[in-house]
């Protein structure tokens, strides 16, 4: 049944994947668009730490892990994003519900565990106005969809009991749209510019894992992943056209689009450390992770902004899980996972001389499915993307994740038919 099911979410979420736009960040309209991918459920629940691994679930940020893997994992998962965007003196609401990830992994020996999957990698999805007709008489709107996506293979290996290192190979690929009107309110016509880039390219991730004894009841865990810098190719394509105003305010094409040539560009995702370490044990854990990456060399695939400009990125993450009694046959709630944490950023990007910082805090459940290894995860999450200071804007924003943990004795001859 469980197979079946898995076939199904496949079918469907390979389809979905493509269509849809995964943000509503008004910062999603520099470079390759916002960030999207912070790891499977019961990872962002923690806070987004990386360090913690075992045998169930697939830890995706650090490919080390997947030599755990006892049985063979499919997840999926889906977040409802709720977003109001302040300024200094206005307010607006926005939502989004997006895949997030489905990701499978197996065990291949004792030592060797395998994992692939299809993952989010960065979206855009922002609808901007610009009202300077006091000073120049031009009304500016903006608008942008799509993003870039990620199909992985990746290995683990048991060099001992105590080590482990793994390797990603990761294909990105998609399209970015982003679309610019500009009207002056003394000429009848404005103008329209559609620009597309259709972006691909190789990367890697790497990791290594370390879990020792701490005493006899505790665990140490320690990990490091490190993702150098990947170049991605931009085909990239530009029409221009008339517009005008309707007098409702709707901006309406006037004539037919005349291409014009631009250049193929290399666009930079900038190289990434990620150190981590932990206390706990079956029952427990509790972990941090701090992450540095590098500058892309990309503010705008077309143009460069002069108060726009990207510094080395931090962030801080804590988080960890509680289970009352794991093992208990006599109450399920003792078996749910409870999960929390806490992460701060520097996102590297500078607007106006100011750094965009991103906080947030999360809660988390593991409901475990009787008589399996599989489970529900409900997740939330609350936080506060910038500043309404030097022209910028706030994001506040609320999520709501779901994720499905399936797990099933896969690739294994049975003994008996």
């Amino acid at each position: 049944m469980i197979k079946k099911i898995v076939l199904l979410l496949t079918i469907l979420l390979a389809n979905f994947s493509f269509a849809q736009e995964n943000t509503a960040s008004p910062y999603s309209f520099y470079g390759i668009g916002s960030p999207r991918f912070k790891g499977t459920n019961e990872i962002v629940n923690m806070g987004g730490i990386s360090v913690y691994s075992d045998s169930i679930h697939i830890n995706v940020l650090n490919p080390a892990s997947y030599s755990n893997q006892l049985i063979t994992s499919f997840q999926v998962g889906f977040t409802s994003n709720f977003y109001k965007l302040n300024t200094a003196s206005a307010s607006e609401k926005a939502k989004k519900t997006t895949f997030d990830y489905m990701v499978m992994g197996f065990p291949i020996s004792k030592k060797v565990g395998v994992s692939l999957g299809l993952l989010p990698h960065s979206a855009i999805g922002y609808r901007l106005s610009s009202d300077t007709r006091s000073v120049d008489d031009l009304t500016k709107q903006y608008q942008g969809k799509g993003g870039v996506n990620k199909v992985f293979l990746g290995a683990g290996y048991k060099l001992s009991p105590k080590f482990s290192v793994g390797m990603d190979f990761q294909y990105l690929f998609g399209i970015l749209n982003t679309q610019s009107d500009v009207l002056n309110q003394t000429i009848i016509y404005g103008s329209r510019e559609v620009n597309e880039s259709t972006v691909s390219g190789i990367a890697i991730n790497t990791g290594l894992n370390f879990k020792t004894k701490f005493n006899s009841k505790l665990d140490f865990f320690s990990s490091v992943t490190y993702a150098p810098e990947a170049k991605l190719n931009s085909i990239n394509t530009r029409n221009v056209s008339l517009v005008s105003a309707l007098a409702n305010g709707t901006i309406v094409q006037a004539s037919e689009n005349t291409e014009v040539i631009v250049a193929d560009s290399k666009l930079i995702v900038p190289s990434k450390l990620v150190l981590g370490a932990g206390l706990g044990n079956k029952k427990w854990f509790l972990g941090g992770d701090i992450a540095f990456s590098g500058t892309g060399n990309q503010v705008n695939r077309f143009e460069n902004y002069s108060n726009v400009s990207y510094e080395n990125s931090v962030k801080v993450a804590i988080g960890g899980f509680f289970i009352p009694k794991f093992d208990s046959y006599n109450s399920y709630f003792q078996r749910i996972t409870y999960r929390g944490g806490f992460k701060y950023e520097n996102t590297g990007l500078v607007i106006n001389n100011t750094p965009l910082k991103d906080k947030s805090v999360t809660l988390g459940f593991g409901l475990p499915i009787s008589g399996t290894f599989s489970s529900l995860n409900l997740g939330v999450e609350y936080g506060s993307r910038g500043t309404t200071n030097n022209g910028l804007i706030k994001e506040d924003y609320f999520s709501i994740n779901i994720g499905l943990l399936f797990n099933d004795k896969w690739f294994r001859k049975t003994l008996y038919n």
